[in-house]
């Protein structure tokens, strides 16, 4: 044998080392009698295989106590993979997976390892957030349930850079498939067109009201087709791709085929005659064709260990509903052929079919961090990816099997919401009972309306949209509660100078039970709205800085500053600033803590405050008696009403 360079014995130490698994020392007498080449050729496949940190320490102590029976067992299960390949296309050459294990692996405890975050990222990655909206179907203009979605997306983007992390969000349009194509013909222009259309009525709703995306993507560019490509090759590559044909019940509706088990056959009273439909009640038709198929079936294992993991999908209900796909998970139809579903990216080497919309959608997240090019990576894998219920399915099962498939780790996290409802029913396009977020706003006002959606909103639930509320709850929020907190603490005969009172300067001359109270809950509201953001409870963190606006108020009213002002004597002065000091605090801090929520009325809030952009991360919503830092003794130069009301 051959003596082994103090280069491959560093190879070999790295690989093990970063699983904390043995020092080089008790390797040196075993290592140093295996060929040098060979070992290295084994290296570099190991470090590619999805299961290599699982099985790391295992891996270690066999080639310790057997290093030459380790290397052969690796060698020959290289020989049986090349002797197992998989024709899948008569016009491909055959190609086999790239995964190899030199040991059996038990299938019940195989376990998908998250080996790109370790083998990938840098130090900083925990600082690095990728967080995506779903990208929105243009089959009709966007409603209150997209915009839900959107600035849900935003909050909690906003909140994360606050905190100090680098974030990227990443929101856009899924343009193609059937239902597009006849929506543009319905609008009798073409489908290019009508795309555009639909696809900047989703951009000028971001736009309007405050999403600040980092990438607004649609799929109808090119760099998504060449993306899908890529990725399509990939898997193909891998051997999970096959020719085959399928047949089944073919929602038009979902554009997917579904299970026996999810079909119902009815009587139409209208005609009398039978009809198949989902149990939601969408019209399926029986369809045979000939399709491309992704294994699905084989990452059964796989996709139920990713599922077990703590908070990979949220709010738990969610995760518990994917168990009833699970049970009959069978190959998936990732084609149509072309003269039915023209609209759509052919697949790369066979034109007379295209790509099935959802995988198509799906690789998006890939293309809006730079997928193919490696610097992808920096972001992968997304961080949050916020969706709605109804396709829990596609991004819970679909979505990691993909990823799997291509050797690349899933997301860490699905946030998945409910529905927005109108008179209990499921807001929709195709039922007309939409509510347009341009129409409202004008009314309402768009950070009106933002804040009333994220207030109302509830993630494990359904949303009911009600116009007799809306009015009433931004008013009396927004208008009573701290607007004109503020605005009476400018008031001619309050404080005729606009001043703003130094609060550690103020902070032990109040010595009433509702003005300790204030301070309690303002000292406490960073930490509590803080854990109900981290657990996507928005309304609760809206909640909880209206309610330290409520007390604010009542220490406002309980000190009459009205009657203080009256008065000429020092202990009366020191009071009326430090009542004054007390409830711009309040605001300044409230306001702080609802940044996520509604930025703009936020940051115009700030700006009249003076205070600067560098005072405004998360650190900064403790009040300033706490961290005993002067900002008082500044004078307000204009008039500002702040959040006027809206008429019925």
């Amino acid at each position: 044998m051959a003596y082994c360079s103090h280069k491959a014995v560093r190879l070999f130490s790295s690989v093990f080392m970063r699983n904390g698994v043995i020092g080089i020392e008790s390797l040196n007498k075993k290592f140093i009698m295996t060929s040098c080449s060979r070992v290295e050729k084994v290296l570099e496949k190991l470090q590619k295989n999805p299961f290599f940190d699982k099985y790391a320490e295992k891996i270690a102590k066999y080639q310790q106590t057997n290093p030459d029976e380790f290397l052969q067992r690796v060698e020959s299960q290289e020989e049986k993979l090349q002797k197992k390949k998989v024709t899948v296309h008569a016009l491909r050459e055959p190609i086999h997976s790239s995964w190899t294990f030199p040991f059996p692996i038990k299938r019940a405890q195989s376990s998908w390892t998250y080996y790109a975050r370790k083998n990938h990222f840098c130090h900083s990655a925990s600082e690095k957030m990728y967080i995506t909206t779903p990208i929105f179907y243009v089959n009709g203009a966007p409603h209150i349930g997209h915009l839900y979605t959107a600035v849900l997306a935003d909050t909690v983007a906003r909140f994360n850079s606050m905190l100090g992390h680098s974030v990227y969000l990443c929101t856009g349009t899924d343009e193609h498939g059937t239902k597009v194509q006849k929506a543009a013909d319905a609008a009798a222009v073409p489908t290019t067109e009508y795309c555009n259309q639909i696809s900047h009525q989703f951009l000028e709703m971001c736009n309007m009201f405050e999403v600040k995306y980092s990438d607004f993507i649609r799929t109808t560019e090119e760099r998504h087709k060449n993306a899908v490509h890529h990725f399509w090759d990939r898997l193909e590559k891998n051997g999970h791709i096959y020719l085959g044909k399928y047949a089944g019940w073919y929602n038009e509706t979902e554009e997917a085929f579904v299970s026996d088990k999810d079909v119902v056959k009815q009587v139409n009273a209208s005609n009398n005659t039978e009809e198949t439909r989902t149990t939601s009640g969408d019209l399926v038709e029986w369809m045979e064709e000939d399709s491309y198929k992704f294994r699905l079936s084989s990452f059964k294992d796989d996709l139920q260990y990713w599922l077990k993991q703590e908070n990979v999908i949220y709010p738990v209900i969610y995760r518990n509903a994917l168990n009833y796909y699970m049970d009959d998970l069978q190959d998936l139809s990732i084609s149509r052929p072309v003269k039915r579903v023209p609209w759509a990216i052919p697949t790369p080497h066979d034109e007379s079919h295209t790509v099935y919309v959802w995988f198509d959608a799906l690789v998006n997240y890939l293309t809006s961090v730079g997928y193919p090019d490696d610097s992808f990576r920096k972001l992968w894998p997304p961080t949050i990816q916020i969706i709605g219920k109804d396709i829990l399915k596609f991004h819970g099962i679909y979505w990691p099997a993909f990823l799997m498939a291509a050797g690349l780790e899933p997301p860490k996290l699905l946030l998945c919401h409910g529905h927005w409802t109108v008179n209990k029913y499921k807001m929709s396009k195709s039922k007309g009972n939409v509510v347009s977020p341009f129409t409202v706003a004008n009314d309402l006002t768009r950070e009106g309306l933002r804040y009333y959606i994220l207030k109302q909103g509830v993630i494990d639930t359904n949303s009911s949209y009600n116009p007799a509320k809306v009015t009433e709850i931004i008013n009396t929020d927004l208008a009573n509660t701290l607007g004109n907190l503020v605005n009476r603490c400018f008031g001619k005969t309050i404080n005729p100078r606009k001043v703003i009172p130094d609060p550690v300067e103020c902070i032990g001359i109040l010595k009433s039970d509702i003005a300790i109270k204030n301070i309690k809950s303002l000292e406490e509201l960073s930490e509590k709205t803080e854990k109900y953001y981290k657990a996507y409870q928005v309304h609760h963190a809206i909640e909880s800085a209206i309610e330290t606006l409520h007390i604010a108020n009542q220490m406002f009213d309980h000190h009459q500053p009205w009657r203080l002002s009256k008065a000429k004597d020092p202990d009366s002065i020191k009071e009326l600033e430090a009542v004054i000091s007390l409830a711009l605090e309040s605001a300044r801090v409230t306001v702080l803590t609802l940044y996520p929520v509604m930025p703009k009325l936020s940051s115009d809030l700030l700006d009249f405050l003076q205070v600067p952009l560098e005072d405004r991360t998360w650190k900064d919503t403790k009040p300033l008696h706490l961290t005993n830092d002067t900002k008082g003794g500044k004078y307000v130069s204009k008039e500002m009403v702040f959040f006027k009301k809206i008429k019925n």
